[in-house]
C-alpha cells in the first residue's frame, strides 16, 4: 500500500471534519498540548473540554502548576478519573520547571525523560505542538491501521514492531505534513472508525481499507478487556477522593466511612490512595489531599 492510498484522502477528510479543539488552535501553547495529552488518556474529550479550559486559565504555564502543591492538582482534576495523571502531571511540570527553564522541551527524548510519559505521550508532543515527525500510535491511530491495512478489526494489546514499522511507513516525508497526518488519522478513528458500530459510510478510504473487502470479519483474537466501574475499588476510591477533594481542610476518618459502605473494601481504597501519594495521613489521623 502507497502512503498516497491512505494518507491523501485522510487528510482532504481531516481538512473538512477536524473539530476546534483548544489543543489544536495555532496559537496553542505547548503546554496546552501536553495537559490535553495527559487529560485525554482513556477520558472523551467532551469531559476534557472544560476541565483543559479552567486548568489552562489557573496555570497558564508548568511553573505556575509546580508552584502549587500536587494536592491542588488532584482537587482540579475534579471527576475525569484516574487521578494519579494529575500527580504526574504536577511532576512533569516540576521536572520542566527545574531542568527546562519553564518550557515544554521539544526534542522527544527530553519529553520522554518526564515523569508521567511515556513512549506514545513524548510523540504525539513533539508532533503536535512542535510539528515533528513522530510515529504517534494511540487506541484510535491503531485501530484504522489494523483495520485498512491488515484486515482485522482491532489491534493487538500491546503496540507490536509491525504497528511501529507500518506507522513509520506511511508517515509523510515531510514533518508538519506527517503531524497533521498523525492527527488526522487519529481523529479518523475518534469520529469514524470506532471501536463500536464504525461508521463505514462516512469513511474517506472505505473503498481500500483491507477488513471491509474482506466482509469485516468480527475479531477473533484474545478476549477484549471489558471495563466496569459500579461497585469497584476504582468508584470507592473516586468517591473517598470526592469526600476530600470537596472539604476545605483535612477530614476526620468517620467522615470517609460515610462515602462507601463496604467496610473492607472502604479500607483497602484507602489504603491504596495513600500509597500512590493521592491522600496525605496528618499526625492526628485526619486525611486530606497531598
Amino acid at each position: 500500500m502507497t502512503t498516497s492510498t491512505l494518507v491523501e484522502p485522510i487528510l482532504r477528510w481531516y481538512d473538512e471534519h477536524a473539530r476546534d479543539l483548544p489543543w489544536r488552535r495555532p496559537d496553542a501553547s505547548p503546554w496546552s498540548v501536553l495537559v490535553s495529552e495527559f487529560m485525554l488518556q482513556q477520558t472523551p474529550v467532551a469531559r476534557v473540554l472544560p476541565v483543559h479550559e479552567v486548568w489552562l486559565t489557573r496555570w497558564p504555564t508548568p511553573a505556575a502548576l509546580a508552584a502549587e502543591s500536587s494536592g491542588e492538582a488532584v482537587r482540579a482534576w475534579g471527576r475525569l478519573g484516574y487521578p494519579r495523571r494529575a500527580l504526574r502531571l504536577h511532576a512533569a511540570a516540576t521536572a520542566i520547571t527545574e531542568q527546562h527553564g519553564g518550557e515544554v522541551p521539544a526534542a522527544y527524548d527530553d519529553l520522554l525523560a518526564l515523569p508521567g510519559i511515556g513512549d506514545y505521550t513524548a510523540a504525539a508532543v513533539a508532533a503536535f505542538a512542535y510539528g515533528q515527525r513522530q510515529v504517534v500510535l494511540d487506541t484510535n491511530v491503531r485501530r484504522v491501521l489494523a483495520r485498512t491495512v491488515t484486515g482485522t478489526e482491532f489491534p493487538p494489546r500491546s503496540v507490536t514492531r509491525a504497528e511501529r514499522d507500518l506507522g513509520a511507513a506511511l508517515l509523510p516525508a515531510d514533518p508538519p505534513t506527517a503531524a497533521t497526518w498523525s492527527v488526522a488519522v487519529m481523529e479518523l478513528g475518534a469520529l469514524v472508525c470506532t471501536a463500536d458500530r464504525p461508521r463505514c459510510g462516512g469513511c474517506p478510504v472505505t473503498d481500500r481499507c483491507t477488513w471491509q473487502r474482506a466482509g469485516a470479519p468480527a475479531y477473533d483474537g484474545p478476549p477484549r478487556p471489558v471495563q466496569t466501574y459500579a461497585g469497584t475499588d476504582r468508584q470507592c476510591r473516586g468517591r473517598l477522593l470526592a469526600v476530600l477533594r470537596d472539604a476545605p481542610g483535612a477530614v476526620e476518618k468517620p467522615r470517609l466511612d460515610l462515602a462507601w459502605d463496604k467496610d473492607d473494601q472502604r479500607e483497602r481504597a484507602l489504603a491504596s490512595l495513600v500509597a500512590d501519594g493521592l491522600v496525605a495521613v496528618h499526625p492526628d489521623g485526619r486525611y486530606a489531599l497531598p
